[in-house]
């Protein structure tokens, strides 16, 4: 059985509202990434976690102590989400964080099925991340 954590984006889950619909469906349907597993070996989901955020001196170190989480319920492989595969410019480092302190742990990069090559993934989500967005400090100053 193979025991799976997903690392997702912090600024795809928190700013964005993603919800790893897409992630967690082609889990359970074996399509995207998760379709190089034996289709006779059950997939046990041991837990999903976000990364740090985009990282200061601390990022690695931050990103481990998360990870440690998962190893506590014994988990053989993680994957980062499509979002981390098109967008986190500190994949390879957060990998091989991961594969240093955590030699046991196979890193997969990707989950669900790419429908967009990563390029046009990105060009979307510049977009979210840059339209005008209201805040407190627009109701507090009224300004509807």
């Amino acid at each position: 059985m193979a025991r799976i954590g997903i690392l997702t984006c912090s600024n795809a889950t928190q700013d964005l509202g993603c919800s790893s619909a897409s992630c967690l469906a082609d889990l359970r349907k074996r399509r995207g990434q998760f379709a190089d597993y034996p289709a006779d070996e059950p997939l046990d989901l041991v837990g999903v976690i976000n990364c740090p955020g985009c990282p200061t001196l601390t990022g690695p170190e931050k990103l481990l102590q998360r990870i440690r989480g998962l190893t506590e319920f014994r988990v053989d492989v993680i994957h980062f989400t499509y979002c981390m595969k098109a967008l986190c410019p500190f994949r390879e480092k957060y990998r091989e964080a991961i594969e240093k302190t955590f030699p046991c742990i196979r890193v997969v990069i990707g989950t669900h099925e790419e429908h967009i090559t990563p390029e046009e993934y990105r060009d979307k989500v510049r977009k979210l991340f840059c339209q005008e967005r209201k805040s407190m400090v627009d109701i507090i100053l009224k300004r509807d």
